[in-house]
């Protein structure tokens, strides 16, 4: 509650001037609206309840996946999307004007449900990225499998089937998951790919990250791709996978591990398209499947000048200081900066 006290006097402070900035009929109550990631949604109604506390507006957001936040801002229906995956990863229908702006940073754990595996005390769950793809392609059907057991000495692991649990929503897990099982793996890219909305050949599908959580509670065998804060939310965190990243160590998606593979980032390319997935072996501490992920808005918003007050608020260190106990790192300097310029399109 102190915590959530403080960003809101924070937001009212750093509001106060933007609001010199708008219009009159912008500085009145008014509504944005806005949908997409499930992965970023916990931290967005921590800002989205601390901002409107602190102007008197209200933002509506629904966290209906990555995939419908490009398509509400794209088609106009919405004021911003919400999206793991950068706007290169979409093509229809076009985001004319848009700009994307990476306003938080966290990772796609791997968690498991399998009743009577039993590690070694201090020890997490080892899989490589090629077992990950492989069990994905349905080609490792049971959790004793040698692949797994040699990556796990001492464990003692089931004969369980293993059920693939994977998102049937377009998903910015997916694309993150997905992309880097393709670095890896040839045989995965060239049956899957890197995709929001991969066709998986075995398993079964769900909706949303809860959807995720929810149907590898229910399901014994199971594996699934779930974002870190529901991870955290649903008592997962200690039911995931440490997975091998390209320094040949075993990581879990902690915060010293995600911070350690936006590491690599000096600096932000055009368009702020940042891809942190599979860093390479400098990155020795990284978790691989660490992600950035974006606010999507057309640089002519019709309420601009309220919809860029928002955003600076999540950018500001109010507003990222929810982040690490839902399971996000603060924002790099480079791309905090980088952020920051680009919001200033937006009128």
């Amino acid at each position: 509650m102190l915590l959530k006290r403080l960003a809101t006097i924070s937001a009212a402070t750093l509001l106060a001037g933007c609001a010199a900035g708008l219009s009159a009929a912008e500085a009145s109550a008014a509504t944005l609206n806005g949908q997409g990631s499930t992965l970023v949604a916990p931290l967005a109604q921590e800002w989205i309840a601390a901002w409107d506390s602190s102007t008197g507006n209200t933002i509506n957001f629904q966290a209906t996946g990555s995939g419908a936040g490009y398509k509400g801002v794209a088609s106009g229906a919405d004021d911003f999307g919400a999206s793991d995956a950068p706007l290169a990863a979409y093509s229809s229908p076009p985001c004319n004007s848009c700009v994307q702006i990476p306003w938080a940073l966290s990772a796609t754990g791997v968690a498991f449900n399998v009743p009577g595996l039993r590690l070694p005390r201090g020890k997490a769950l080892h899989l490589t990225p090629r077992v990950l793809a492989a069990i994905y392609l349905g080609q490792i059907k049971t959790w004793n499998n040698s692949a797994i057991t040699r990556l796990n000495p001492g464990a003692h692991i089931p004969g369980a089937t293993i059920t693939p649990i994977w998102r049937n929503d377009a998903s910015g897990d997916s694309f993150a998951f997905t992309s880097e099982l393709s670095d890896i793996s040839p045989t995965f890219r060239g049956q899957v790919g890197a995709s929001t909305q991969p066709s998986f050949p075995a398993g079964v599908g769900a909706k949303g990250n809860s959807g995720m959580a929810a149907t590898l509670a229910n399901t014994n065998g199971g594996i699934a791709y779930i974002s870190v804060a529901y991870l955290l939310a649903n008592g997962l965190i200690h039911q995931t996978v440490a997975i091998q990243n390209n320094a040949g160590r075993y990581e879990e998606p902690n915060l010293s591990a995600i911070e350690n593979a936006a590491a690599i980032v000096h600096s932000v390319p055009h368009g702020n398209q940042v891809t942190i997935v599979n860093p390479g072996r400098g990155a020795k501490n990284a978790y691989p499947i660490s992600t950035f992920t974006y606010v999507m808005a057309p640089t002519n918003a019709p309420q601009g000048g309220l919809l860029q007050s928002f955003i600076a608020y999540a950018l500001s260190g109010s507003g990222q200081s929810f982040g690490p106990r839902l399971g996000f790192a603060p924002l790099p300097r480079d791309v905090h900066n980088a952020a920051e310029a680009t919001l200033h399109s937006i009128q």
